[in-house]
């Protein structure tokens, strides 16, 4: 294969040419309710061949049939050609040429959809089972094994394994018209081990799913927050993450106005960043989808502006360095500028410290998602409690925080010594879903809007 690869690549009369080529297998198996919802295996083998040709631009040519890789990367050069765009500069990566492997103990592609079926089912009855007032549930088991192989005319050749295994719980409880919904999920890049034995995971979103039902709304306000490693990973990731894109910065004015580097942001106890090189991680690959070695990029550090993320073409648009954060949900779609792994570094403040000298405050836990518009932000925690004379008080419900990014940034006033990688994430930029990671300890926020009654 790998000659006709490197045939391919050699044929091409485009300025730059690379090919990627992705062969995948996976299981999904998913109950709504009582009722098997899905149960299936899929076998998905493809590529994408992109040249480059100065004057003109970028072309692309998807395909699922390997047999004729030299037309294909002639189409990828006629497109190029056709197209009429500014001025392109890819910024130099060094070649590489590497395998990389993950030995996997208990492989999930050994194990029969049988038994990934039994195992749903175990969790969804212990949804289904432990309280009548839980009228919907949905539990999903899935695993996907791909191959990764990355070649380009600057001499990088790569191929990589990206295996991983998850399972996911889902829990919505009614009373009269109050509605409320917990969820849970473990991903990882391992073995089918990884997801068993999490039946105390699944009665945890259940108990959670039934409390928020008699849990009051939390009254509206300005409050002292403290957010969970949860919650504070998925504001790092949302409201400032994306802000960091070079794609995003490069073609909003008003974006370039606002992330200048230099541009203090936060307090010196503040550092975020993005790493798509950490073993074991959802969004982590040795290398990105332009072959490009992944690693540490600061954005925040200690609490002033110094990175953002590149692919080659807007690292060469901003005369900076690419980061590896190129990065493309399948072979049918070209590399974008994408996070990996974003995350809040950890302080050396316990959370009972945290919270000792807090009369009235929220403690946020998790997130069902927000909304971002510039350097605005809306988060709905999934759950949250009152903080009263300094201890955790009771559970409430519909607890959404809502800022200026900017401003917020300089209220952090506290970080945990507990930082935690969440075992779930997706980013839906562009091209929907691809793992990510965040991670952050607890973080205390000082005069947060708090919607509510």
């Amino acid at each position: 294969m790998r000659e006709r690869i490197d045939a391919a690549v050699r044929s091409s009369k485009a300025d730059y040419t690379e090919i990627r080529l992705e062969e995948g297998e996976s299981t999904r198996v998913s109950f709504r309710g009582r009722d098997l919802e899905t149960a299936d295996v899929a076998i998905d083998r493809g590529g994408i061949a992109r040249c480059f040709v100065q004057g003109g631009g970028w072309g692309i040519a998807t395909f699922n049939s390997l047999g004729d890789l030299e037309r294909r990367v002639r189409q990828a050069y006629e497109g190029a050609r056709a197209v009429q765009a500014e001025p392109i500069e890819l910024a130099p990566v060094p070649a590489s040429e590497e395998r990389i492997t993950v030995p996997l103990s208990d492989d999930f592609r050994g194990v029969s959809l049988a038994d990934k079926k039994s195992l749903a089912q175990e969790y969804n009855e212990i949804l289904l089972q432990y309280d009548p007032r839980i009228v919907d549930t949905h539990t999903t088991y899935s695993d996907t094994f791909s191959r990764v192989t990355f070649a380009s005319s600057d001499g990088t050749y790569v191929e990589e394994d990206r295996p991983m295994v998850n399972v996911a719980f889902s829990a919505v409880s009614r009373e009269g018209d109050n509605v409320q919904r917990a969820f849970e999920a473990v991903s990882k890049v391992a073995g089918f081990g990884a997801v068993q034995g999490h039946h105390h995971l699944a009665e945890t979103v259940a108990e959670r799913a039934v409390g928020l039902l008699v849990a009051p709304p939390v009254q509206g306000g300005r409050y002292t927050v403290v957010c969970n490693p949860r919650m504070a990973g998925v504001f790092a990731h949302e409201a400032f993450g994306h802000l960091s894109e070079a794609d995003f910065v490069y073609e909003n004015p008003q974006a370039q106005e606002m992330m200048v580097l230099g541009r203090r942001f936060g307090g010196d106890i503040l550092t975020i960043a993005d790493d798509g090189s950490i073993p074991g991680l959802r969004g982590s690959h040795r290398y990105d989808d332009e072959g490009t070695p992944t690693g540490r990029t600061d954005l925040i550090k200690d609490g002033i502006l110094v990175g953002r993320l590149h692919s080659r073409e807007t690292a060469g648009k901003m005369s900076e360095h690419p980061t590896g954060n190129a990065r493309a949900t399948s072979y049918r779609y070209p590399p974008i500028v994408r996070m990996t792994n974003t995350f809040i570094e950890g302080g050396g403040t316990s959370f009972q410290e945290m919270i000792a000298g807090i009369e009235l405050g929220i403690y946020a836990c998790d997130a069902f998602g927000g909304q971002t518009a510039l350097e605005n932000f809306s988060f709905s925690a999934a759950y949250g409690y009152m903080i009263r004379e300094g201890e955790l008080a009771g559970l409430v419900s519909d607890v959404v925080l809502s800022g200026n990014l900017f401003v917020t940034l300089q209220h952090i006033d506290a970080l945990g010594d507990d930082f935690q990688w969440a075992e779930w994430g997706h980013c839906g930029k562009g091209q929907g879903g691809l793992p990510v990671s965040m991670g952050a300890p607890h973080v205390r926020i000082r005069d947060v809007l708090i919607g509510g009654e």
